[in-house]
């Protein structure tokens, strides 16, 4: 039996990331999934952090199709498309570039016939990049919205029902503006259940939510919005529903499909893997103590698992800001840091956790590792722990014993990867 030491622990959870997060690639993934060329011509709009890479495999797949478009992804994450235009804008809070490429999309879409067809690029991020405010909404109060939402801890199922129903182009209003085109979604999904309608707030897809659940959200969260905003809330104009737009969605990328390339390399590094789900949720810091409690219970026990082994898991955690002071951080480092205070130095357990699209939070880190010696080594760069996870101040933590895994926009994203290593 191989004794795991540091080395060959940080090398093989390096390792069982990245293949998650190539598994997702959309120059692999996406050909499969392609429609037979359409009779007429074929516009390529999209929106997400993935988008312009979908672009790029999109263009090389058809050479001879009539096809041009436009689609906006990230800052930093644009490639080159060909045929299609890229256009970045900003993330996760929107920019003046989010409403100029919404604005274009819809214009794309319009005057187009039933020998037509349209093919939507979707991935996470699409929610804040593609931004049409509701009537009598600006820009300005749209970025509210998102600011109130990303500090109120709401799962991103309640954030995207919100967001639907302030926009013009978000739950099913791009589908409905393509009318007679027919519509093709290729989808890289980011949220917990691969629920189309919620991956980028389904601009193609309809929605099941409605304006008086959205109401509720808003009471719950106590959310401090804009007045133009609540007059749109008040008025209740409510989404596509099923029925009203023809839906041909097609799943590409999703992160049960990452998980399982994940196990994949696990198996050749030696190594049982356990997924214990790809749709998890909850606070990060909750999730970590409860993850560390399953990982102990591993290594001491060999219960859920007996080592060697790895525990990979998915989903989307929140980190609930407050009103207090917040450093730097995402909810990857930030579960990483809970974990580690409750490990409390356990022998032979490592960890990595990190956002498949590069970007953890508003840093420049994917996420980071967990040794060990984690707790000490912070210590001793004169860092208390435990004030960090109270202060949200994660990536602070760990930028200073240089356990950050930085990756760069990594094109793709099916939402947060981790792995406990049990040795």
């Amino acid at each position: 039996m191989t004794i795991w030491n540091d080395l060959q622990a940080r090398n093989a959870l390096s390792r069982i990331f990245m293949a998650a997060v190539s598994s997702a690639d959309p120059g692999k993934v996406l050909h499969p999934h392609l429609p037979s060329p359409p009779k007429g011509k074929c516009v390529v709009v999209g929106a997400g952090k993935a988008s312009a890479a979908m672009a790029a495999a999109l263009d090389a797949a058809w050479p001879s199709v009539d096809l041009s478009g436009i689609v906006v992804t990230r800052y930093g994450h644009a490639v080159p498309a060909g045929r299609i235009e890229i256009i970045e804008a900003s993330h996760p809070v929107p920019d003046a570039r989010s409403e100029e490429a919404a604005v274009r999309i819809l214009a794309a879409v319009q005057n187009l016939g039933p020998d037509d067809m349209v093919i939507a690029l979707i991935s996470g991020g699409g929610s804040a990049l593609m931004v049409a405010p509701g009537d009598g909404m600006t820009l300005a109060d749209k970025m509210a919205v998102n600011r109130a939402l990303l500090s109120s801890g709401a799962p991103i199922s309640e954030m995207n029902a919100v967001r639907k129903h302030l926009s013009r182009i978000k739950g099913g209003r791009l589908a409905l503006a393509a009318k007679p085109a027919k519509v093709v979604s290729l989808l890289i999904s980011d949220v917990p259940g691969d629920d189309p309608s919620e991956i980028a707030s389904g601009p193609t897809v309809a929605d099941p939510t409605n304006i008086a659940s959205v109401r509720e959200i808003v009471s719950r969260y106590g959310l401090d919005l804009p007045e133009s905003v609540r007059t749109v809330l008040e008025k209740g104009e409510e989404t596509p529903k099923a029925g009203e737009i023809d839906e041909d969605v097609r799943l590409i990328a999703a992160p049960s499909l990452a998980l399982q390339a994940a196990a994949e390399e696990a198996r050749k590094l030696g190594l049982q893997p356990l997924i214990l789900g790809d749709s998890l949720e909850g606070e990060s810091k909750d999730v970590g103590a409860v993850m560390a409690g399953i990982a102990i219970s591993a290594s001491k026990k060999g219960l859920p698992i007996k080592g060697p082994a790895v525990l990979l898991s998915g989903g989307e955690t929140t980190v609930s800001i407050g009103k207090g002071p917040a450093g730097k951080g995402g909810r990857n480092t930030e579960f990483l840091l809970s974990l580690a205070l409750t490990l409390k130095g356990a022998a032979g357990i490592w960890a990595i956790a990190g956002d498949s699209d590069g970007i953890d939070g508003v840093e420049d880190a994917a996420g980071a590792l967990v040794t060990p010696d984690t707790l000490s080594r912070i210590h001793a760069a004169g860092i208390d722990a435990r004030q960090s996870l109270v202060c949200h101040d994660s990536y602070t933590a760990f930028k200073a014993i240089d356990d950050l895994v930085v990756t760069g926009p990594t094109l793709t994203n099916v939402n947060d990867i981790r792995a406990i290593l049990i040795g």
